[in-house]
């Protein structure tokens, strides 16, 4: 019994010593962790301070790393939308404004990462019609034309090709350019009249164009040399009728230039068979040469005929010093009822058909009774001559209207009436007509 007691005080003084070891152990570890927290936080505390110290010294941190942040470009703020490069945030706003842009473009990727050029929004703006072209010529041949005469005139904005893209109807003796920015678009068109490979070329905006807010559509430079092909509505632009059908542009242009140097000319075409109606419109470079012109030139004798010249506004030399002139309709060839010559019993009527109304029998046959019923109204019609066209035949005079009436009373009557009126939707021009050559039907 006293040993059995004795063996299990043993033992519970064997457990107290593992208790004792296994406190003391767990003391020890929790004190290793104290001191490892306690040195972890004197590094980081040391580190902090340290950095305060170099930031103290570099002086105010905070600027130099806007400064340096600055210099990074955003890949989204302040960066145009492709093809909108020229176009102020109002303007922008106002092309949305009035449909012209999606009220929302949304981009698969960042802006910056999208060409600066070719935006489908903006192609009808960024595109010009190219007519007159030269036969046989390429693409290739037209763009680096016009890429070139970019550069040379000072017009293209950034280098590199201005003109992206050539599309030639080789039917219809016609181009489009797409050039890479409205503003460059815009500027070329000053090359209108431009001489490409012995050809005048006509430029003009698309059907499609429709006008940028806020932009301009006309270019700010007229390139020397350049003779535009729109002669514009001013008190300076000259009419010159009663020229030869056989003058071509170049000859026209020779005889006026040997007053001065044209800012416009254009000589009327029958649009079907390309053949000149006998006038054309110009304006010259130094306006104050307009009037040394119509003096040298009207009444001049040109071969059979005689030069009308004249401005082709009737009292624009007035409107100048303030006088009122009468308003008077502007149609080709004709504005004042002394430009149609001496009077005679003999009426010439341009503009009145085209050579395509005339093949069709029926409307040679309507068209003929028309003109004599309504001739009748003003005197006696003594004859009347359509000639018509014939086959691989130049046939003179095809185009126009003569009228003989019984007296020069009667024709100066039809010529004051029908001067300016609409005939199948054309403006009448009218001229009085040799009545010795009109019975020699030398038209």
């Amino acid at each position: 019994m006293g040993e059995e007691n004795k063996g299990d005080r043993e033992r519970e003084k064997d457990r107290d010593r593992d208790k004792d070891r296994r406190r003391r152990s767990r003391s020890r570890e929790h004190r290793k962790r104290s001191r490892s927290r306690s040195r972890d936080k004197r590094s980081r505390s040391r580190s902090r301070d340290r950095r305060r110290e170099k930031r103290s010294r570099s002086g105010s941190p905070g600027k130099k790393d806007k400064r340096s942040r600055r210099r990074k470009p955003s890949l989204y703020w302040d960066v145009p939308p492709p093809g909108f490069e020229h176009i102020t945030p109002l303007q922008y706003k106002a092309m949305q404004a009035a449909g012209q842009i999606p009220a929302n473009i949304v981009a698969d990727t960042p802006q910056a990462a999208v060409p600066v050029v070719g935006s489908t929004i903006t192609r009808q703006a960024r595109r010009l019609y190219v007519g007159n072209i030269p036969f046989g010529v390429t693409e290739e041949e037209m763009m680096e034309f016009f890429n070139q005469q970019m550069h040379l005139s000072g017009l293209a904005q950034a280098a590199g090709n201005p003109v992206l893209a050539c599309q030639i109807n080789l039917d219809k003796n016609f181009a489009f350019l797409e050039f890479r920015s409205i503003d460059e678009t815009t500027q070329a068109m000053a090359f209108d009249g431009i001489n490409f490979k012995g050809q005048s070329l006509k430029i003009r905006r698309p059907h499609d164009y429709q006008p940028m807010p806020g932009m301009s559509e006309n270019p700010s430079v007229n390139v020397p040399g350049v003779i535009s092909t729109v002669v514009p509505d001013s008190p300076h632009k000259i009419f010159i009728g009663g020229l030869p059908n056989y003058l071509n542009e170049d000859q026209v242009k020779e005889l006026l230039m040997s007053f001065g140097q044209l800012r416009a000319f254009n000589l009327v075409k029958d649009s079907a068979t390309g053949l000149s109606k006998g006038y054309a419109f110009c304006e010259y470079a130094d306006v104050t040469m307009t009037d040394q012109a119509i003096a040298g030139l009207n009444g001049m004798q040109l071969g059979d005929k005689k030069l009308i010249v004249q401005r082709a506004s009737v009292g624009a030399k007035n409107a100048q010093i303030g006088q009122q002139a009468p308003v008077q309709i502007q149609v080709p060839g004709l504005t004042m009822v002394g430009g149609a010559g001496p009077a005679t019993e003999v009426l010439c009527l341009l503009n009145m058909v085209t050579p395509e109304e005339l093949r069709d029998e029926e409307e040679y046959e309507d068209i003929l009774e028309d003109i004599k019923e309504e001739c009748n109204k003003y005197g006696v019609v003594r004859s009347v001559e359509i000639p018509r066209p014939i086959e691989g035949v130049d046939v003179p005079g095809c185009g126009k209207v003569f009228v003989e009436f019984n007296s020069v009373i009667d024709c100066q009557k039809a010529q004051q009436s029908l001067t300016g009126r609409k005939f199948n939707n054309r403006v009448v021009v009218t001229s009085y007509f040799d009545p010795d050559k009109y019975h020699r039907r030398e038209f």
